[in-house]
């Protein structure tokens, strides 16, 4: 399902315009984005996801066509969890 799929099952299920659809997908993005970049807290919706920054230390790794080991630098990441009824209604149940 893409992104103009969503917005028409979204209009059609609470029974608002696409436009209106689409404004409310856009902010609800626009949300957790902010969120996650402050880093300071998480976002959750209960039973269906936690959006949260978390921190990836720096490491070695190898470049696959010398063999070389490179440094990557500590960064930055975004952990997204599946909550239980979402893991529910991937199994089917």
């Amino acid at each position: 399902m893409n992104r103009s799929e969503l917005v028409a099952a979204l209009s059609e299920r609470a029974e608002v315009t696409r436009k209106d659809a689409d404004a409310v997908l856009a902010a609800f993005a626009e949300v957790v984005g902010d969120v996650v970049a402050k880093g300071d807290e998480k976002v959750t919706i209960p039973g269906f996801l936690t959006f949260e920054r978390t921190h990836r230390a720096a490491r070695t790794a190898r470049n696959p066509q010398t063999g070389d080991p490179i440094q990557i630098p500590a960064g930055f990441s975004v952990k997204v969890s599946a909550g239980s009824k979402l893991k529910e209604a991937a199994k089917g149940k």
